[in-house]
């Protein structure tokens, strides 16, 4: 069975606060896995599907555009 990458991005513009999950981390769909902070607000950027975390691309404090890959789960 191929086990596909599907990345998760960014739904806003802003700079990465906090990164709460790592490589080889088991997510299911909904799960945080990356706080954005723009404006002064905190928004969530959640696991859409059940997987494992296998890439992070990005670092806390980075800024990142919305539509940018952030990291990759594999199903």
């Amino acid at each position: 069975m191929n086990k596909r990458k599907h990345p998760v991005k960014a739904h806003i513009t802003g700079n990465v606060w906090k990164i709460t999950t790592t490589i080889g981390a088991q997510v299911s769909e909904g799960d945080t896995l990356v706080i954005m902070e723009s404006m002064k607000m905190e928004m969530p950027v959640e696991a859409e599907l059940t997987g494992t975390v296998v890439e992070i691309i990005t670092k806390e404090g980075l800024p990142a555009k919305e539509g940018e890959v952030l990291l990759f789960i594999e199903e």
